[in-house]
């Protein structure tokens, strides 16, 4: 049997622009919320929902509370185990240093982001956390996906809050 690999990769593209809208809708209500507008989702490898974040530093007065450390802490109490190599997580913006090193330590089946972020994106753009030596597990990553959308909400949400201050 031969596997039409354009049918196989359409296939996985639409699923994962199917997560990251839900990610996009994570970071739009945060954004509405005052918050950095990213989000995120968990998804097992059934194409399950298993958690979501969204940033909550502000409301929470938490550094730590960004989407995906959220929604990472809630899949791990969900699935009962810090292992989460049958999990996808999907973020609109490429993660920091902390979460870029939650998400190594959490041992990540896959991890799909929208934008780079050319200031402190630790997964591609500014570091590549997971493929140095600090890694203890090799990690697929996906970058780009809705990656206009990611971005455009990002920047617009930044020229509003320019403009009110």
């Amino acid at each position: 049997m031969t596997v039409d690999r354009s049918t196989s990769f359409i296939s996985e593209l639409r699923k994962h622009q199917h997560w990251m809208h839900r990610a996009l809708d994570l970071a739009k209500n945060a954004g509405d919320a005052g918050e950095i507008p990213v989000g995120a989702v968990v998804v097992d490898n059934t194409g399950t929902l298993i958690a979501t974040g969204e940033n909550r530093r502000e409301r929470d007065r938490d550094p730590t509370a960004h989407a995906e450390i959220l929604a990472l802490r809630r899949a791990g109490n969900i699935l009962q185990t810090w292992h989460l190599d049958r999990c996808t997580l999907y973020v609109t913006l490429e993660p920091c240093p902390m979460c870029a090193g939650s998400i190594v330590l959490s041992r990540l089946g896959c991890l799909v982001y929208g934008a780079d972020d050319p200031k402190t994106g630790s997964i591609r753009t500014v570091l590549n956390l997971p493929d140095s030596p600090v890694s203890n597990h090799p990690l697929p990553v996906f970058g780009g996906i809705l990656e206009t959308e990611c971005r455009l909400l990002l920047q617009s949400w930044f020229e509003e809050k320019r403009k009110r201050n």
